[in-house]
This record gives C-alpha cells, sequence and structure tokens, in this order.
C-alpha cells in the first residue's frame, strides 16, 4: 500500500500527542489541512489496510483499575481458536502469539482485582487451559513511538 503525505504526516503526529477534547479527529484534521471526516475515513482505511493497529489512548491501568499480564499455553493446533476467544474476553487487549511454551500472551484489565480475578476465572473455565497470572510489580514507560524514514521505504 502507498501512503500519500497527508497519511505520512497523521502516522507520524499522532504515534503520541492524541488531543484530549470533545472532538480530537477535528483538531487533527485541521493540523493537516483536511476535514474531519477526511481523517477518520484515512484511519478507518489505515486500519483495515493494517497499516495502523488502533487508534485510541493508553492508558496507566493500575490508576483506573487492576491489570495483569497474562499467559497461556495452547496447542499449537488450536491457537487461532484460543487467541480469538480470549479476544472475546472482556478487558483484553494485547493479545500475541509468542515462541514459548507459554505461546499466547495477553493484558487483561477490570475494574477492581476482584472483577479481574473473577474474568480470568471464567476464560481458564472456557478454555479449559490453566492461565499463567503475572501481576505487575514495577511498572516501566517504554515509549513506543518511532520516527519513520519514509523517503527509505519508498
Amino acid at each position: 500500500m502507498k501512503l500519500d503525505r497527508t497519511d505520512q504526516q497523521l502516522i507520524n503526529l499522532y504515534q503520541r500527542g492524541l488531543p484530549v477534547c470533545e472532538r480530537p479527529y477535528e483538531v487533527m484534521a485541521g493540523k493537516l489541512g483536511i476535514s474531519e471526516d477526511e481523517l477518520i475515513q484515512r484511519l478507518r482505511r489505515l486500519q483495515s489496510d493494517r497499516v495502523i493497529s488502533r487508534v485510541g489512548p493508553v492508558f496507566e491501568h493500575h490508576r483506573a483499575g487492576a491489570s495483569l499480564l497474562a499467559a497461556v499455553a495452547a496447542p499449537p493446533e488450536q491457537m487461532d481458536l484460543v487467541a480469538a476467544r480470549i479476544n472475546r474476553a472482556p478487558g483484553v487487549n494485547h493479545n500475541y502469539a509468542r515462541e514459548h511454551p507459554y505461546n499466547l500472551w495477553f493484558v487483561m484489565t477490570a475494574p477492581d482485582e476482584d472483577t479481574l480475578d473473577e474474568r480470568l476465572d471464567e476464560l481458564e473455565q472456557q478454555l479449559r487451559l490453566p492461565i499463567l497470572r503475572l501481576p505487575m510489580v514495577e511498572g516501566y514507560h517504554i515509549d513506543l513511538g518511532f520516527a519513520i524514514d519514509w523517503e527509505a521505504l519508498a
């Protein structure tokens, strides 16, 4: 997929620092010199073409409730089915396959520890697989924004 200059600017400008306001897409569009509708259509296209995976804020989960990293050792022939079931569970994000005996890793969030435990227990029963539960002991900020050399990619 070929990205035009506006797509490139959109990706560069908003890997971090999304406006926190009533109409963030309108503010973003104004900085790019396009309409809010065009910006939303571009984001939809970039997502459907798998250039970007999501648009939205990242929260410090421990401030908003409870969360933990979890892992499952899914039978290789059932990986897709297990991953799909995990993805449907409430509060799940960041579900990734890994080359490890525990081959599916995900983060689950909930409003509180009790709800988190209940959700994990329920998912464990549905999967009929034990879930490795790894609560965060210490948090680290990792900036996931990247400087993209668009000319080198052309």
